[in-house]
């Protein structure tokens, strides 16, 4: 199997079980049926392929119908309407990242003066793990998960610029504008600026080239929105630049450009070749053949902010990272029998070096019934 999901499951870091579309899941050669989960509701979350399966396929067998997890949102309220409770803002989060951010602003004082290779030690080890945490925070925020939506939704912004500031560069806002679009457009090729671009797909798949791709996934995934879905500058975006650079001028004045340097490539190392940045792997590509969305359950979730609950997360994008576990808890029928992962690190092992993996094999659209009829 070595590291791709197929008939069997995944064996090492996975579950070693899989759900088909009739209803099924196989698990270690053992068939079971999946207890109240009618099959056309959820048939699009089963339904992805690659984007490997679009760019040889023919254009015309291909649509895009519906975001695959509003059926299960829908399934899932009907028989648990109890998990609305756990929907709106929780302002703790404050607390949390304040203190990242002051850890931050600290270890710059710290690294001043120390050696080039201790500082990109340094970087790697501790602010790649900060600024990912950060990131991860900025994610929860742009969901106005802070502070809801309405009269208070600038607060958010506010709080996500703050959070943004030990990141070096500034990605909170524009990230946010973007963002929305993977949820309400999962798996649109265009429209979901996660999925790689076709480029991508052809240029990375050794494995070389994919350890290339994932160093340069912070600078890749930042740009790959201005190209496929360019959108209007706002208003929010500038004050996020000027407030960042002014913060980082601060930086420099105080403690000098090991500091600044420290903080970006913090950002840089820590969302690129890193242990923490196997999530960005882990919940959209195609481990297991049709599954549009898995989720991690580790204890890296602690330091990311529950992000590896990413089923959870789709499905209730309204619900705040600490009642994520709660929803699993609540609807274990839909949670417990789609296969996860359970190492990011085996996670970014196997998209490295199974030839099965890399940027082609992320989940994208849906074939029609009658394309989808003919290959299976």
């Amino acid at each position: 199997m070595n590291g791709h999901a197929s008939g069997n499951g995944h064996a090492n870091g996975f579950l070693t079980h899989k759900v088909v579309e009739n209803g099924t899941v196989t698990s270690n050669g053992k068939h079971h049926k999946i207890n109240n989960i009618p099959e056309e509701p959820l048939k699009w979350f089963f339904r992805f392929l690659t984007l490997d399966n679009k760019v040889t396929g023919a254009d015309q067998d291909w649509l895009y119908t519906e975001e695959p997890h509003t059926g299960r949102r829908k399934e899932i309220l009907d028989k648990h309407p109890e998990i609305k409770s756990l929907m709106g803002p929780d302002p703790y989060i404050v607390l949390p990242v304040t203190i990242s951010v002051i850890s931050q602003i600290f270890f710059c004082w710290i690294i001043q003066d120390v050696s080039w290779l201790t500082l990109f030690v340094m970087a790697y080890c501790v602010g790649g793990v900060f600024n990912h945490s950060l990131g991860s925070a900025v994610h929860e925020i742009g969901h106005n998960l802070a502070f809801g939506h309405g009269k208070r939704a600038w607060m958010n912004r506010v709080l996500s610029l703050w959070v943004n500031l030990p990141l070096g560069v500034p990605m909170a806002i524009t990230y946010k504008k973007y963002h929305a679009d993977h949820h309400r457009y999962l798996g649109e090729e265009n429209q979901d600026v996660d999925i790689p671009t076709r480029l991508e797909s052809w240029l990375f798949k050794h494995p070389i080239t994919k350890m290339i791709w994932l160093i340069c996934h912070p600078v890749i995934h930042s740009l790959r929105p201005f190209y496929k879905s360019p959108k209007p500058l706002l208003g929010w975006e500038m004050i996020n630049i000027v407030t960042q650079a002014s913060f980082d001028l601060l930086i420099f004045k105080f403690f000098g450009i090991k500091a600044v340097i420290y903080m970006v490539l913090g950002t840089v190392l820590g969302l690129g070749l890193h242990p923490l940045a196997g999530h960005f792997i882990s919940e959209h590509y195609l481990f297991t053949e049709g599954q549009a969305t898995h989720s991690y359950y580790g204890p890296l979730n602690f330091i990311l902010y529950n992000v590896g609950y990413h089923n959870e997360h789709h499905d209730f994008p309204y619900i705040p990272y600490n009642k994520l576990p709660e929803v699993k808890r609540l609807a274990p029928e839909y949670y417990d029998n789609l296969p996860y992962h359970t190492s990011w690190i085996k996670v970014v092992w196997d998209f490295i070096f199974d030839a099965n993996m890399g940027p082609h094999a992320h989940g994208v659209g849906y074939k029609t019934d009658e394309a989808h009829a003919k290959s299976t």
